[in-house]
């Protein structure tokens, strides 16, 4: 699986869709060519992407609520779910390319103003439409578009650094209010484009002000459950004591057995009990899955997205691990991964939670920022989420990883969590 050619002359990013609810409702996946005027194999790019979101995954779930660019564009679409993948790729030659590929109906595709402006491009727009395929507009046009290459967009991407700017005049008869807000940086900034009117933002909220020392020693009752469980598997506690442990949250037993039956996980026959789990799986690889269950814990709306994170972290860099024999230390990233973010999810500093969570020396060192062993590894990760191609390129040489390798690490990752969800 995922051993197309054409995932080693690319570098790949992405972050998530997240609407008014903070639902991560779509996955943005950026393509940067090797060489910005190369064109990949569009076809291969899309069988690869294909093996991650299959042509006929259009969930229900991720349905939004989005104003069409132009009135007229009211009703030519049948109302339908929406695509889980935004597709942006980076330049000029690669992106037309891909639009002659014809990418399937689990894919949108941003395709930039000025393109959609050019004749030959606009037909190729109007082909596309034709055929049922989601275009978001990246970018304001600075002249009218052709109404009937107008009607082909769904909705506008624009940037927040070019809002901050003050967009430029536009023309009559262009719609001048931004559908969706890429960019966004902290909690503050998604507030604030929702406040505008954006219908979803494009972007994470790492830039919030990291959790100051509370002092506190009380937590809510389901972490304590989570944590309690964890502190059992650690030390191997029998099932029974464990099962009643998690007999305290009956909605967080559910949560558990729902993971562990998932297809992500890939067992062969149905847990039905935390004693059949531990009977199959043995503590370690039970612990991982506890690690989820405290990420998941929050219960603010603001932390879904980065929840979105935390879980497709561990998975990542679990998947960059992957070429080891060592299963301890694949184990350890995965949880490294998902830990990262658990400051930002339960509002306190890791010299805090560390106190109160058993996680391997190795895992403890990256997270309290001591450059432990798996930080060249997270620093990949907070890069590919980033979309930062140069850092993207560093980190991975730095590791000795081709893009082929961190690319599948990716895709793999982002099925499996897709899985998960």
């Amino acid at each position: 699986m995922l051993t197309h050619p054409v995932l080693g002359q690319i570098a790949l990013g992405y972050c998530p869709m997240i609407d008014r609810k903070r639902e991560v409702v779509a996955t943005r996946l950026v393509v940067f060519p090797e060489r910005p005027d190369a064109a990949p194999d569009a076809a291969a790019l899309l069988a690869a992407l294909d093996e991650v979101w299959p042509g006929e995954a259009c969930d229900a779930k991720l349905e939004l609520t989005l104003r069409p660019l132009d009135p007229a564009a009211v009703g030519q679409r049948a109302s339908c779910a929406r695509p889980p993948v935004a597709l942006n790729v980076a330049g000029e030659a690669a992106l037309a390319a891909v639009m002659a590929a014809r990418p399937g109906p689990q894919l949108m595709l941003e395709i930039p103003a000025f393109m959609a402006a050019e004749p030959l491009h606009a037909e190729t727009v109007r082909a596309l439409h034709a055929a049922g395929s989601v275009l978001l507009m990246k970018g304001r046009p600075l002249k009218p578009l052709a109404p009937d290459v107008l009607a082909c967009f769904s909705h506008s991407i624009v940037e927040l650094a070019d809002e901050r700017r003050g967009s430029e005049p536009v023309a009559p008869g262009v719609r001048s209010v931004t559908s969706v807000q890429a960019g966004v940086r902290s909690t503050a900034e998604l507030e604030a484009a929702f406040a505008r009117g954006a219908v979803a933002v494009l972007g994470w909220t790492f830039d919030d002000e990291a959790p100051r020392p509370t002092g506190r020693t009380v937590v809510a009752p389901d972490v304590k459950v989570v944590l309690d469980l964890i502190d059992g598997v650690e030390r191997e506690l029998p099932a029974s004591r464990l099962e009643s442990i998690l007999s305290r949250d009956p909605r967080l037993a559910y949560r558990l057995m729902r993971y562990l039956n998932s297809p992500a996980f890939g067992l062969r026959v149905e847990i039905t009990s935390f004693g059949h789990a531990l009977m199959l799986l043995g503590y370690q690889r039970l612990k991982r899955w506890l690690a989820l269950l405290l990420a998941s814990a929050s219960k603010d709306p603001n932390a879904r997205p980065t929840m979105y994170a935390a879980v497709r972290r561990g998975l990542l860099m679990e998947e960059l691990a992957r070429t080891q024999s060592d299963a301890e230390m694949r184990s350890e990233m995965f949880i490294c991964g998902v830990f990262s973010l658990l400051d930002r999810l339960l509002l306190q500093p890791f010299a805090e939670l560390l106190a109160a969570v058993p996680v391997p020396e190795r895992v403890r060192l990256t997270l309290e920022g001591h450059a432990g062993a798996y930080q060249p590894y997270l620093d990949l990760v907070c890069a590919i989420e980033n979309q930062s191609v140069f850092d993207i390129r560093e980190c991975s040489e730095r590791l000795l990883l081709g893009p082929a390798e961190v690319n599948r690490a990716l895709l793999a990752s982002l099925r499996s969590a897709r899985l998960l969800d």
